[in-house]
């Protein structure tokens, strides 16, 4: 559920027919060669969202279901008490791990990528990823804003290989006159390049991340799971593994435009952007 959008984005029509932002993202991710889909959602979803998929997909990729729900939690521990929010992005990609046995990339359902992003993903996870090498598709800063409000993103510094060196999570970013800023702790605006590289979580991953996230995964729940607003991020574990000499992870560059809706008033320019891809021909005018 979004907050600041006031509903589930991930199945609003931008499409000419309807399609919605994460259609376009499995239809992207076939045509670059993945073979299988991994949906993570609540169990309260599945059978709508099985209706709307099941038949789309049949017969074009591999598919499989799994649930995040709150309570699925490590053995020992239990669900705090008043818990409502959802143990973040580390926890839903841990709950995959029955499913998947291969290299894998994991995305946002409400984000628009671009083709050649799922592209480059592909060729990085056919080629390079091993249990000790990941990947992150980077975006420039100043194409993931919104005209509409703040955003929060993850601020990447890499070296000169460009592996990734450092993600930190800024918020309140925004672009005020020719300058982009974004808010400290203490609220002041902290200016930053456009072209800096932003995390938009499009991850490729080894199977092997599965073991760090269950072991992080506890310190998290030791740590902060009174805290009914604490998420488990899943660059917090790409970080915690760089710093730790365990991983490298490669930003990965892709000229891809990229699009969300973190806010209402954002459908418009998003519909309008699909539309335009589609009548360049990047996309079909029917997609299934």
């Amino acid at each position: 559920m979004g907050s600041r959008y006031g509903g589930l984005k991930q199945i609003e029509p931008i499409g000419p027919n309807g399609e919605t932002i994460l259609e376009y993202s499995i239809f992207d991710a076939i045509r670059a060669g993945f073979g299988k889909v991994v949906f993570v959602i609540r169990k309260s979803f599945a059978d709508d969202f099985k209706l709307r998929f099941a038949d789309k997909l049949d017969g074009k990729i591999a598919v499989e279901y799994v649930y995040q729900e709150l309570d699925k939690l490590p053995e020992g521990y239990s669900l705090p008490e008043g818990r409502e929010k959802p143990w973040g992005t580390g926890h839903a990609i841990l709950m995959a791990k029955e499913v998947i046995n291969e290299p894998f990339a994991a995305i946002n359902a409400d984000d628009f990528y671009g083709q050649e992003s799922f592209q480059v993903a592909a060729d990085f996870l056919n080629k390079q990823a091993a249990s000790d090498k990941y990947s992150m598709v980077g975006y420039q800063l100043k194409n993931t804003l919104s005209e509409f409000g703040t955003v929060s993103r993850g601020i990447c510094k890499v070296d000169s290989e460009n592996n990734l060196v450092e993600i930190t999570e800024r918020h309140g970013i925004a672009r005020t006159g020719t300058e982009i800023s974004f808010k400290d702790e203490s609220g002041a605006a902290i200016a930053v390049d456009e072209n800096t590289p932003a995390s938009m979580n499009f991850w490729g991953f080894h199977p092997s991340l599965f073991e760090h996230l269950e072991s992080q995964f506890k310190f998290f729940l030791d740590e902060k799971k009174d805290q009914p607003k604490s998420e488990f991020y899943i660059p917090s574990v790409v970080f915690d593994l760089i710093a730790s000499g365990q991983i490298q992870a490669k930003v990965l560059q892709a000229d891809s435009p990229w699009f969300g809706v973190t806010y209402p008033e954002d459908k418009a320019f998003v519909v309008e952007q699909v539309k335009r891809l589609t009548d360049e021909g990047a996309y079909p005018k029917k997609l299934w």
